[in-house]
């Protein structure tokens, strides 16, 4: 399978700001090195070099070049040197009102023809009731045991 090429070639704007960077080295170790290899991939500058020289002068992976360049054509010279932004994994999914619905369902009586609550019946009962679109187990345990209500513990009563 053929891989597509990425050509970097930067205008005079971009080659200054990016020996300035070099230069001050004010910016993180990772933006230095991000821009010595943008430099060095510049078909149009004077330290054009191959992907291998690159890889070996800089002590990095050929693929991190290839990905660097990808980045640069694709999204910018602010995206190629800080990346793209990452996904905020650390919302808050599900808040108060899911969770004390959850508590609700499980302290509930359990479907006809199951002893307790599962997971799964508990996800799924989320999901038809339209408390949620989408939910999955592990999610629903989660939230049990951040409540401190153990599918496995007896009911008081």
């Amino acid at each position: 399978m053929r891989q597509e090429k990425y050509h970097v070639d930067l205008v005079e704007s971009e080659v200054e700001r990016l020996e300035d960077i070099v230069k001050r080295r004010k910016s993180g170790c990772e933006v230095s090195l991000r821009s010595l290899i943008l430099l060095a991939s510049n078909r149009s500058g004077s330290k054009k070099s191959t992907d291998s020289k690159i890889a070996s002068d800089y002590n990095v992976n050929i693929r991190k070049i290839e990905r660097l360049r990808k980045h640069f054509v694709l999204h910018g010279l602010d995206i190629a040197l800080s990346g793209l932004p990452r996904l905020n994994t650390d919302k808050i999914k599900f808040d108060g009102v899911v969770e004390a619905k959850l508590v609700s369902l499980r302290c509930s009586d359990a479907p006809e023809g199951y002893s307790s609550w599962t997971l799964s019946l508990l996800a799924t009962k989320l999901v038809e009731t339209e408390i949620v679109q989408s939910i999955c187990i592990e999610s629903v345990r989660v939230i049990l045991k951040k409540t401190k209500l153990s599918l496995g513990a007896s009911k008081n009563g």
